[in-house]
């Protein structure tokens, strides 16, 4: 596609970059090089998506930015990770924000855990009696089963899901799969995560809320039988701006369903038909 870049009068006529590019080509600028590629967790079948970054202080100014903006200091945070699928492979980029946000807490106890979930149990049971605010990160089919195994009363934890099941569990609904940590894990609310391999920023949300983005990162919607019908509010699949990409592409066409609202937030509805499964997509109705 020719596009003339003169002719770009509003943000719904910018060309969004399909997101299955990322399986099949090197997305970066121009004599540019990456210093760290972050790859996919390849759940569903054939090639998975690589991201070329060449600047990682843009990744980190991003992320640091955008959870302080939600969340306060990770100083002021405890840090915990349950990310056994991420941690057992190389280039996630969810493993980086994990120890990015740890080394900026600096925290005696942070750390990650992959399957030994009493280790975990205690030291959530510890901090929790000496009132430290903790983050527990984890990818939801790994959260299901240590709440499974270890109920509690968690009163000074965050619990914050990636979504996804990644092809352990059957896929269910956000408001299922929050329901069910807070009912096992003693807690008012769950947090969520949404990111991607192929975007620099996140989006968070604090309990049965909207999504939130960064304010460099954008998300519109385009007509499922017509790709080139973008608008900025309403129902249909997700395109993604994130101003943080600009070293590879910052306009993104990705495969979730999802409702964008006036006001910028946005909720993800799940995964569009014949699409690959991917970690961090969050769960389908």
């Amino acid at each position: 596609m020719q596009i003339d870049a003169h002719a770009v009068d509003s943000v719904a006529s910018i060309p969004f970059l399909p997101i299955s590019f990322f399986k099949t080509h090197q997305v970066i600028a121009e004599n540019k090089s990456e210093a760290i590629v972050f790859e996919s967790s390849g759940t569903g079948k054939g090639a998975t998506s690589k991201h070329y970054v060449a600047d990682v202080s843009v990744y980190t100014k991003s992320l640091t930015q955008q959870f302080e903006r939600m969340f306060g200091s990770p100083k002021d945070w405890c840090i915990l990770s349950l990310l056994p699928a991420y941690l057992e492979r190389k280039g996630s980029s969810l493993v980086m924000m994990a120890e990015v946000l740890m080394q900026q807490s600096g925290h005696p106890d942070n750390g990650f855990y992959l399957y030994d979930f009493p280790a975990l149990a205690e030291k959530l049971q510890r901090l929790n009696a000496a009132g430290q605010k903790v983050l527990l990160l984890g990818v939801s089919f790994a959260l299901m089963d240590f709440a499974e195994a270890f109920p509690m009363h968690l009163p000074h934890t965050m619990v914050m899901e990636t979504g996804g099941m990644k092809g352990r569990k059957e896929e269910i609904t956000r408001q299922a799969l929050h329901h069910y940590l807070c009912k096992q894990l003693g807690l008012k609310q769950v947090a969520t995560e949404y990111g991607m391999t192929e975007l620099l920023s996140q989006a968070y949300a604090e309990g049965e809320g909207l999504l939130l983005p960064a304010p460099w990162m954008r998300a519109l919607v385009r007509d499922e039988s017509d790709p080139l019908l973008v608008q900025s509010a309403g129902r249909g699949i997700l395109n993604i701006i994130d101003l943080a990409n600009i070293y590879s592409c910052a306009f993104i066409a990705t495969e979730d369903a999802g409702v964008v609202y006036p006001d910028g937030r946005f909720e993800v509805l799940g995964r569009v038909d014949n699409s690959d499964i991917r970690g961090c997509s969050l769960l389908a109705v």
